[in-house]
């Protein structure tokens, strides 16, 4: 669990499925994310970040807000994706839902994911994916002081041929000296 001053990020429980799915119905939310979730999509999700988070220590945690116990979305870090130029390298990643947004907590929650993997961990560098029209998530990675890793654009293998959002940008931090 990580807390902030406006955020605790933990472990997901059974009653954030049903805002996590409507989180997931929301087309601007989904929109360089891809199709809208089902509640098994989004009750399986919430099960593997548990599985993660049981054996590295870290996963995409549920975000609640401390002054109303809501729950907000995810962030964390986890193992990259298979497939990816970050196959089973630490990847930060967040989602919230659309009304959290402009509020700070994404910077707030990705902050102290990483804070933590530089305290905690022995990660060297973290990375982070997205599509190249999705300037408010690589906005947030360089606002975090990550950098853009051109050569290591790719096609995201899970994600058809003809996917307008197959192609995704790498971003990385690496630890301070």
């Amino acid at each position: 669990m990580i807390k902030t001053e406006r955020l605790l990020l933990r472990r997901w429980r059974a009653a954030d499925i049903d805002p996590f799915h409507a989180m997931g119905q929301d087309a601007e939310v989904m929109r360089f994310i891809g199709p809208a979730m089902s509640r098994a999509d989004c009750a399986a999700a919430a099960e593997r970040m548990n599985a993660v988070l049981d054996a590295t220590g870290t996963c995409f945690w549920a975000i609640e807000r401390r002054a109303d116990g809501a729950f907000l979305g995810f962030c964390g870090i986890k193992p990259g994706p298979a497939g990816t130029p970050i196959a089973d390298l630490p990847e930060i990643g967040w989602r919230l839902r659309r009304d959290a947004w402009g509020a700070g907590y994404a910077r707030e929650a990705a902050q102290a994911s990483i804070d933590r993997a530089w305290s905690e961990g022995n990660a060297g560098e973290i990375f982070a994916i997205t599509v190249a029209a999705n300037t408010r998530s690589w906005g947030l990675m360089e606002r975090l002081g990550m950098a853009r890793v051109a050569d290591s654009d790719f096609d995201h293998p899970a994600l058809a041929e003809d996917d307008p959002l197959r192609r995704h940008i790498t971003y990385r931090i690496a630890r301070p000296a």
